[in-house]
């Protein structure tokens, strides 16, 4: 138990089989979960969204508790604010309020990052506590958000491109100063993750940190083009 837990290891290796395999598994119960609940009343749905997203934060509450308890403990390393963390731990408030600004902002803070987490993902612990956390966490997230697309029938706008944006801004400004206090790395804007991501094309710090400024709008335009297109044709 103790092992499932505590233990560390190497074992998952990004864009292999067992990469394939866990994604496929993801898609496929998101879908199941969706499909399902589109067809239940709104109080079953909205009991859903809330469940879902309490189970999220909780994880991730629970795994920073674990973390305190492990000999190597790092403040600097192991709190809860990174991006997709700090997003599982306000994700509830979204879920159980179903404000349409909220949604807003977290749809492509979500869709444009917690996504390339799954897509390169920079935990390579396996079939552990860590293993499970990390994918329930960030895939939940994803899943949350198509949730409230798909099932609440909401949708973004082009002022929602720009709102989720100003909201990324604020969240970079508490990082900086979080960081320059604690002389941490959260959402790593004093170095690059050690693990391939896509970070890795951008060049080094600063210059990645100007480049994910510069691309971020576009990116989440690029995100926002199938609502845009399917609202005209409709």
């Amino acid at each position: 138990m103790n092992d499932f837990f505590f233990g560390e290891n190497a074992d998952f290796v990004p864009f292999s089989k067992q990469h394939i395999i866990v994604s496929t598994i993801v898609i496929t119960l998101g879908t199941i979960l969706i499909y399902w609940a589109k067809k239940q009343s709104k109080k079953i749905q909205f009991l859903t969204g809330n469940i879902i997203a309490s189970s999220i934060s909780l994880t991730v509450i629970f795994g920073s508790i674990l973390n305190i308890y492990k000999p190597d403990f790092n403040y600097q390393e192991d709190l809860p604010l990174h991006l997709c963390s700090f997003l599982a731990l306000i994700i509830p408030i979204f879920s159980f309020t179903r404000k349409y600004i909220y949604y807003e902002i977290l749809f492509f803070l979500i869709l444009a990052g917690t996504l390339q987490s799954l897509i390169t993902p920079s935990e390579y612990n396996f079939l552990n506590f860590t293993f499970f956390r990390y994918w329930f966490v960030h895939s939940g997230l994803v899943i949350i958000m198509l949730y409230a697309t798909f099932v609440y029938k909401m949708r973004p706008t082009l002022k929602s491109v720009f709102k989720s944006f100003i909201g990324m801004q604020f969240y970079v400004i508490f990082m900086f100063i979080v960081n320059y206090i604690l002389d941490s790395n959260y959402f790593y804007t004093n170095k690059k993750p050690d693990a391939t991501t896509l970070l890795d094309v951008f060049g080094e710090w600063p210059q990645y940190i100007f480049v994910v400024e510069l691309i971020v709008i576009p990116f989440f335009i690029l995100i926002y083009l199938p609502f845009y297109l399917t609202r005209n044709r409709n």
